[in-house]
């Protein structure tokens, strides 16, 4: 296990370490302390590899996050997990805005709550949020999944494509094109292995509601949705 103090070891470093681990090493671990709220930490990664950040952060962690397993035992500044490819990302307490913007891929839990924009333009990554979000959450979000299990700000899902929105709590109020729908049993079935992915087992999914693009705002075609 490697041990990386942000108080005294440039960030620098610890970023070089992800990037560069060695073929057939057993040394995956990493346990960040320190990190007072430094922005780009465990940005890049492109191996299993698993991080422990005790502490919060700031801008961007774990952005571009390819396979490894981040879990931030504290809060995130804007953007964490941005443009995520595969992987986790865990954050223990609040992310501040757009949380998981653009990402393509794997899971992003936020066990606190999460501010504006959360999910914006998500192109295939699952996002699991505990508590409540902001405003304009998955706006324009073209794939993927946003689980929320308290209550939603004002223009969810505003201009949304083909992401599924589940809310167990209120929303405030629905973004243009995006309407509330039918949780039909594929999608109790969908949400049911996502709640478990994400470690959740006291909460049913029966208990959401589930919202989608009315795909009456665009020129688009489910058949080629990989293509966007």
């Amino acid at each position: 296990m490697s041990v990386f103090d942000l108080s005294i070891t440039p960030l620098r470093e610890l970023n070089s370490a992800l990037h560069n681990i060695s073929a057939g090493t057993n040394d995956m671990n990493f346990e960040v302390i320190n990190p007072r709220g430094s922005h780009s930490v465990a940005v890049g990664i492109d191996a299993p590899v698993t991080v422990n950040v005790h502490g919060s952060v700031g801008y961007y962690c774990a952005g571009m996050n390819d396979g490894g397993t981040v879990t931030v035992h504290g809060s995130a500044g804007p953007g964490v997990a941005e443009n995520m490819m595969s992987g986790i990302v865990v954050i223990e307490g609040d992310a501040s805005q757009y949380a998981g913007a653009t990402g393509r891929g794997g899971l992003l839990v936020i066990k606190g709550n999460a501010a504006s924009r959360c999910g914006i333009s998500m192109k295939g990554i699952d996002i699991v949020v505990h508590g409540n979000i902001g405003h304009m959450s998955a706006f324009m979000g073209q794939s993927g999944s946003l689980v929320v299990l308290g209550n939603a700000g004002d223009a969810l899902g505003d201009s949304l494509y083909e992401a599924k929105l589940f809310v167990r709590g209120t929303v405030k109020s629905l973004g243009a094109d995006c309407i509330e729908k039918e949780m039909r049993p594929e999608h109790i079935e969908h949400l049911a292995k996502l709640l478990e992915k994400a470690g959740i087992t006291d909460v049913k999914p029966e208990e959401f509601k589930r919202y989608g693009s009315a795909r009456k705002l665009y020129t688009f075609n489910i058949d080629n949705a990989d293509a966007y």
